[in-house]
């Protein structure tokens, strides 16, 4: 059986993991609430950018048939690649990121 100063010294260390953990959830809450609120920001942007390429895929359906281009067929090697990368500054690795995978599907 521990002794009592071994008790107390394991109440003491249970106490200060405690204390870490809870530190550490409010940082993660914290971050999360971060998070959501960037996400809730973008959220009209991507309502936008959703409505631009719905309309214009209602445009293209209309067109389809009569522009060998815009048609879904098998043969066609041709295809409209839309590509949206972002303004801001400091953003050069998700831009090139983007840019990667387009090149990647074009080839």
């Amino acid at each position: 059986m521990p002794s009592l100063k071994d008790l107390k010294i394991r109440i003491d260390s249970v106490k200060s993991t405690r204390k870490i953990t809870k530190a550490m959830q409010m940082v993660a809450a914290a971050k999360l609430r971060k998070a959501q609120e960037s996400a809730e920001r973008g959220r009209p942007y991507a309502e936008k950018m959703r409505a631009i390429v719905s309309n214009l895929a209602s445009s293209t359906k209309n067109i389809a048939s009569e522009n060998k281009f815009l048609g879904d067929g098998a043969d066609s090697k041709k295809f409209l690649l839309i590509i949206a990368t972002a303004e801001r500054g400091l953003c050069g690795g998700f831009n090139s990121s983007i840019v990667k995978l387009a090149k990647s599907r074009i080839a």
